[in-house]
């Protein structure tokens, strides 16, 4: 079995208003890796990720998947798109059936799978992403939010080997984008190749294994997380900022309260028992315990160390 599931070598694409998007983009995703595709608005994510399945050609370079060069045949092209789903940023894009079950339904169905195959996969794929109760529900009297977890209904039904997922945090608020970010997370623990594209640098650094940063058309730098966001200069250039995570855990190290021997936190909730592990912050006993913090999202209802809530 290849070890990279996708590779792109010398990507390039214009459009047909002149605009280049891919400049020779070049990147291997490893099998069963959760990836983010970081890059400012404009940079060329969404249309590197369109290349992924297929949606796109390449007008110069070449893409392999599982070790083979794609080909653009029709025949190839479902094939891809089976064991690539993607979930675009904007759920009203993707979704067009009367009810959230015939939505999930209509790609196993088209398929050529029975009814029955359909259905078990349908109410398997609704159960994993916490949909079930709206299985009758019309599609467009949904929330935002839940159309978001439809369309990824929508994709794990078809039970590919990669999910791409484009920007899948945007507006949303703190809570349903904390419940997205978890279940991409979980879904990669079951053997799914996920990878997500973003200019959020908080959520690439909490939740990513690896990331690829993507600027003006090319991939100009790649590695796990703290080699990532350790580089100013690469920061600098690709027009992004450090995670909030990184300062503040600098600010408290620089000012003696933590160690710098002491891997740096991926999260708030490793923040906080970080922290908690210290006696003293800021010449003060710290007399709250937060061990048993619980991370709900960028909304928690989060106590700062030192104060009651009023």
């Amino acid at each position: 079995m290849n070890e990279y599931i996708i590779e792109a070598e010398e990507l390039e694409f214009t459009y047909p208003d002149g605009t280049r998007a891919l400049k020779g983009a070049s990147l291997r995703i490893r099998r069963g890796a959760k990836i983010a595709l970081l890059g400012s608005n404009g940079a060329g994510k969404s249309t590197l990720f369109l290349h992924f399945n297929g949606i796109l050609k390449p007008q110069k370079g070449k893409l392999r998947f599982n070790g083979v060069e794609v080909k653009y045949d029709k025949k190839s092209l479902l094939q891809l798109r089976k064991d690539v789903g993607v979930v675009f940023q904007d759920p009203d894009t993707q979704l067009f059936s009367a009810s959230v079950y015939q939505e999930i339904s209509f790609g196993p169905l088209n398929m050529g799978l029975s009814r029955e195959t359909a259905r078990e996969k349908v109410l398997q794929a609704m159960e994993d992403t916490g949909i079930s109760e709206l299985k009758d529900k019309p599609t467009h009297f949904l929330s935002y939010g839940q159309k978001k977890r439809v369309s990824i209904a929508d994709v794990l039904a078809m039970d590919p080997k990669v999910i791409i997922a484009d920007e899948p945090t945007v507006w949303l608020d703190p809570k349903h984008a904390k419940q997205i970010e978890c279940l991409f997370r979980d879904i990669n623990e079951k053997g799914t190749t996920v990878i997500i594209s973003t200019h959020d640098v908080d959520l690439a650094y909490a939740w990513a294994d690896y990331i690829f940063v993507i600027h003006e058309g090319k991939i100009i730098g790649e590695g796990n997380p703290e080699d990532i966001f350790a580089d100013d200069i690469l920061i600098r250039k690709a027009g992004l900022e450090r995670p909030w995570i990184l300062d503040i855990t600098g600010l408290l190290i620089e000012k003696g309260f933590l160690t710098n021997k002491t891997p740096y936190p991926r999260n708030k909730k490793e923040l906080i028992k970080m922290i908690n592990c210290t006696k003293y912050l800021g010449g003060t006993e710290n007399q709250y315990d937060l061990s048993t913090f619980r991370d709900e999202g960028r909304d928690a209802n989060y106590i700062p160390v030192g104060r009651t809530r009023k």
